[in-house]
């Protein structure tokens, strides 16, 4: 896929103002943060489109992202940001305050998951001892994509699946993110899985993570289930 710096820039930025907005971003905005003109953007914008990666979800609106774009980011842009947010690093020592004053191995997984739904404002979720926690789906289902009720039976759908599918697929990778339609179950709920293996007294397969909208800060969330699971490992 051929992509200039100034798109990935571009996608990079709609990704991001999208997950703070939850509203299509405008060329006229990329145009004051970029210092170009907007039919600069706008034909940007056409060729991220072209590719793929951004939609535009009604005449004259702006872009969001698409599970391409999405995929796209996850896989090269996340990991290219050398700045370390203050809020990832206060978000990172509650979860670790958490986490290590727990002398049960079930109380620290949960005491984690908990975490991880304050700090994502997502359904947090860990398997304990065979079983699935859960915790909350109150929360997840505030954000303003599940306005929508068809999106909500479709997670409720997929969560239903979820212990099995982990049970069976057992995600080999540290760090698994499946992003909206790549999702082996609920593929038209919208939503995206990111989850860590980690080692525990109940399993060398535990697994603990969030589910979200596929509008969210990935770069935030995967460094917080990624130290989640670390720490997970360390503690117990």
């Amino acid at each position: 896929m051929e992509i200039t710096e100034r798109q990935k820039q571009i996608l990079s930025q709609i990704i991001e103002e999208y997950a703070e907005t939850a509203s299509p971003v405008g060329s006229v905005t990329m145009a004051k943060l970029f210092g170009v003109s907007p039919a600069t953007v706008r034909a940007e914008m056409a060729r991220l489109e072209a590719l793929g990666l951004v939609a535009q979800p009604h005449t004259s609106a702006g872009r969001v992202p698409t599970d391409a774009g999405y995929r796209f980011y996850v896989n090269n842009l996340v990991e290219n940001k050398d700045e370390v947010e203050p809020a990832l690093e206060r978000g990172t020592h509650a979860l670790e305050v958490r986490v290590s004053s727990q002398s049960r191995a079930d109380a620290a997984i949960r005491g984690a998951v908990d975490s991880l739904v304050e700090l994502t404002g997502n359904l947090g979720l860990a398997t304990i001892d065979g079983q699935l926690y859960l915790s909350g789906i109150s929360r997840l289902f505030t954000q303003p994509e599940f306005v929508d009720t068809r999106r909500v039976q479709a997670v409720a759908k997929l969560l239903d699946n979820l212990e099995p599918w982990l049970r069976e697929a057992a995600p080999g990778e540290p760090l698994n993110i499946f992003i909206g339609q790549e999702n082996p179950i609920g593929k038209n709920s919208e939503v995206s899985l990111i989850i860590s293996k980690f080692r525990s007294p109940f399993s060398d397969r535990s697994y603990i993570g969030v589910l979200g909208p596929t509008r969210q800060n990935y770069s935030r969330v995967m460094a917080l289930v990624r130290r989640a699971g670390n720490m997970l490992e360390e503690v117990l």
